[in-house]
């Protein structure tokens, strides 16, 4: 089921009102057993394995924090963290492994015998599962003793499938202290969903096809303009999608009486790479930090080892995004102007204060993001490469973006310049009932009279 389908929103519809009407005590039953039907509406004999780590997490939790710190303790850990990296490493990465070797040996391609599928949302929730067993064995969360409880921490169905990835402390807060959403929050999640459907159908799903008509071959449309715009089109095609699913998930959770944490906030307004990564995917920026960037040492120990400690933080968080050699390059583009604006900056903090130099920075920040783009985008490292040599030395060539597709861009550029000054969105929450029901009005046309319904695109971070 995607979100941008009419039988998602049955099925939403279904659980809300299954939810508010039975008693409480069968609210989570309800939740729970809703996530596994949606989990299992994509490919039902993956439910094994989100049950499997769900029950090995659950376990070494509950070990973990009746053990005394020690080898014991440790082992534990380093069993539930075996268990999740061994799943995403096989269904992950045994086809990237296994067709590299085949190189190597020079045997003709996908000449094995295997060939992997991976599962749904297996990146999210084992990154998710891994922090709260980190946060029990550090003593800053305790072990939860409900199954049932843990279950649906995992397999939450509106952030199962692309996150955003919520942090145990998050969702438990709410869990066990559960109150009804108050109007404010119910009309701040119906936007927000609103919102988030806009994206996806009116946005994304234009420049999509613009994308994927150029990644889907490159060599026959050469030309720089051609690549800066199918570059540009993939740009905001990636934005406008994982945002829009990301505002999706936020707002059917808030009318379900749980509070996810803000994923984007406006990144290609960002002024400088590490703004960008400040404002994109927050709660994989916060993952990354918390339980790779910070355990490697982070910037307690020198500039040098600040730097690698950037660099393969961001190397495993390319790999983490995909398994092929685009994506550890992509990876690595960042890592390294990360390192690069760290040591120009000298240990001085990223200055985000508007001046007149925000319209250079912002583009040029945007310029560097889009080129990093091609590698995440691209089918083959020599697309991205002939795409590469395209945007620098290729001929004039033609605009693939049309000219209304620009003019959208424009109107939402100035939306976001008022939303990073204005706080938009919330005013929109609280203002009289005319005003929200006209905002919410002027999506649902733009819905009608732009959404790509004919085909259904499903979102870019579902093949994470």
């Amino acid at each position: 089921m995607l979100f941008n389908t009419s039988q998602f929103f049955v099925f939403l519809a279904i659980v809300l009102a299954l939810f508010y009407t039975a008693p409480r005590s069968w609210r989570k039953i309800i939740l729970l057993a809703a996530s596994y039907y949606f989990y299992m509406s994509w490919n039902a004999k993956f439910v094994l394995l989100l049950l499997t780590l769900t029950a090995i997490d659950y376990t070494s939790a509950l070990w973990i924090a009746r053990v005394s710190p020690g080898r014991k303790k440790k082992a534990l850990l380093i069993v539930s963290l075996s268990a999740n990296l061994g799943f995403l490493g096989f269904f992950k990465y045994f086809n990237f492994l296994t067709d590299n070797i085949v190189q190597l040996l020079g045997r003709p391609p996908h000449s094995v015998w295997f060939d992997i599928v991976l599962p749904l949302g297996i990146s999210f929730h084992t990154f998710q599962s891994m922090s709260y067993v980190v946060d029990v064995y550090r003593g800053e969360q305790a072990a939860i003793s409900n199954p049932i409880d843990y279950a649906l921490f995992i397999a939450f169905f509106p952030q199962l499938v692309a996150g955003p990835i919520v942090r145990a402390r998050e969702f438990f807060g709410d869990l066990y202290h559960w109150r009804p959403p108050s109007g404010e929050e119910v009309l701040r999640g119906v936007l927000l969903i609103v919102l988030g459907l806009t994206k996806k159908m009116a946005l994304a799903d234009q420049f999509a096809q613009v994308a994927d008509t150029y990644f889907k071959n490159v060599a026959a449309h050469p030309g720089m303009l051609t690549a800066w715009s199918g570059t540009f089109a993939f740009a905001m095609q990636i934005f406008f999608d994982f945002s829009g699913y990301t505002d999706m998930a936020i707002g059917m959770a808030a009318v379900l009486g749980f509070h996810f944490p803000v994923n984007f906030r406006r990144p290609y307004l960002a002024q400088s790479i590490t703004d960008f990564w400040h404002r994109w995917h927050i709660t994989l920026s916060r993952w990354l930090r918390n339980f790779l960037y910070i355990p490697l040492g982070g910037n307690r120990h020198g500039a040098l080892k600040t730097y690698r400690n950037l660099m393969l933080t961001m190397l495993l968080g390319g790999l983490w995004h995909g398994a092929s050699w685009n994506f550890v390059i992509w990876g690595g583009y960042h890592g390294f102007l990360l390192s690069v604006e760290r040591a120009i900056r000298r240990g001085r903090p990223a200055a985000e204060r508007w001046s007149w130099l925000f319209p250079v920075k912002a583009l040029a920040t945007f310029a560097l993001v889009s080129v990093g783009w091609v590698f995440f985008r691209a089918a083959t490292l020599r697309d991205s490469l002939h795409v590469i040599g395209q945007m620098f030395t290729g001929p004039r060539g033609a605009m693939l973006t049309k000219p209304w597709q620009l003019w959208l861009v424009g109107i939402t550029l100035v939306v976001a310049l008022v939303e990073e000054k204005a706080d938009l969105f919330e005013r929109l929450v609280v203002a009289p009932a005319w005003v929200y029901a006209t905002a919410v009005v002027a999506m649902l046309f733009a819905l009608e009279l732009i959404g790509v319904t004919d085909l259904t695109i499903p979102f870019v971070y579902f093949q994470f």
